[in-house]
């Protein structure tokens, strides 16, 4: 037994929601997050008390442009120099940002053209302000797909086909990834007569499902290889995917929301994504994933989305996670 190499561990983050009325100050949670070594956290918009508190922290920060912003955004270039200059450039280089993300799952078939736009205008930003290291992606949930079984069969869906081949031709061209939301727990929950409860938790003893030359033993490496099989269809077969998000809930919906399913999900995924051994599809490949989410969030809609986190508002574990586990 050997422990995870810690650029597998690197690839591995939390999300930082903040929808909570008694949630720590960010300092506290940036000091939760080094002891821990967590390497890198995902924000879904510029919390100035959130980035002041990474200031020298060395996580790396992939910045979220909340959805309202992207659509102004996209209709003025001038909109997005003024939201590099007060989102970026007051924190660059003390925080380490690698990623903005226009929008949160905003791709649909109302919006999918203007988020081309804003990504197009948000690197133009930050490149014009000298901060060409910062890469310009956005974040999609599964919904954009039209089929997605079997995972060769992944196709976006006809509102979104066009604007997300040109989100593909920008990626493509500058090599950086595009950010999709996975949830093996939804897929489940909704379909459990088709959908095993060990598939989605990674526990399954051996493939579930044959998909012509490839086999899949878990429904997470399935849902991020239809979106690779839908990326191919519209030029972007060269783009690589990261996990925006990913997560099960530990209450919300009795026998399946529970702190063991949870537990479960979480450390298998961690274990899964430190051997990098990709998915079928793309096997080898290291996989940058944000976990979902750091704390349960008491603002949320009552029920499962107040019972993502992996701490409680006052630090304390809903479950043990292992970041470093041995392979």
């Amino acid at each position: 037994m050997c422990a995870a190499n810690t650029h597998d561990l690197a690839k591995i983050g939390l999300n930082y929601g903040m929808q909570g009325d008694n949630l720590p100050p960010p300092p506290q949670v940036v000091a939760l997050y080094k002891n821990l070594s967590i390497p890198r956290v995902r924000l879904f918009d510029p919390n100035a008390g959130a980035l002041e508190a990474l200031r020298g922290s060395g996580i790396a920060v992939h910045l979220g442009v909340t959805n309202n912003d992207v659509i102004a955004i996209a209709t003025s270039h001038f909109i997005a120099d003024q939201w590099v200059a007060a989102h970026v450039k007051p924190y660059v280089p003390d925080v380490n940002i690698t990623y903005v993300s226009a929008g949160n799952e905003l791709v649909n078939d109302v919006n999918a053209a203007q988020v081309n736009s804003a990504i197009l205008a948000l690197q133009n930003a930050l490149n014009t302000a000298g901060f060409r290291s910062i890469k310009v992606t956005t974040t999609v949930s599964t919904s954009v797909l039209s089929v997605s079984y079997p995972p060769s069969q992944g196709a976006f869906t006809n509102g979104v086909a066009t604007a997300m081949t040109s989100i593909a031709t920008f990626l493509a061209q500058n090599q950086i990834p595009l950010f999709i939301n996975v949830y093996p727990y939804f897929a489940y929950s909704s379909n459990p007569a088709n959908v095993s409860l060990e598939y989605a938790l990674f526990i399954s003893p051996g493939p579930v499902v044959h998909d012509g030359t490839l086999s899949y033993q878990n429904l997470f490496d399935a849902m991020v290889d239809s979106i690779y099989s839908a990326l191919e269809k519209v030029g972007g077969s060269s783009i690589e995917l990261g996990i925006g998000e990913t997560g099960w809930p530990s209450d919300g919906n009795p026998g399946v929301a529970t702190i063991d399913n949870a537990k479960a999900y979480t450390n298998n995924l961690v274990s899964h994504i430190a051997l990098a051994k990709g998915t079928p599809k793309r096997p080898g490949k290291l996989i940058e994933t944000y976990i979902f989410a750091t704390f349960n969030e008491d603002l949320k809609a009552e029920g499962i989305e107040q019972n993502f986190g992996l701490f409680f508002p006052n630090q304390a574990q809903v479950y043990p996670v292992n970041f470093f586990p041995t392979v």
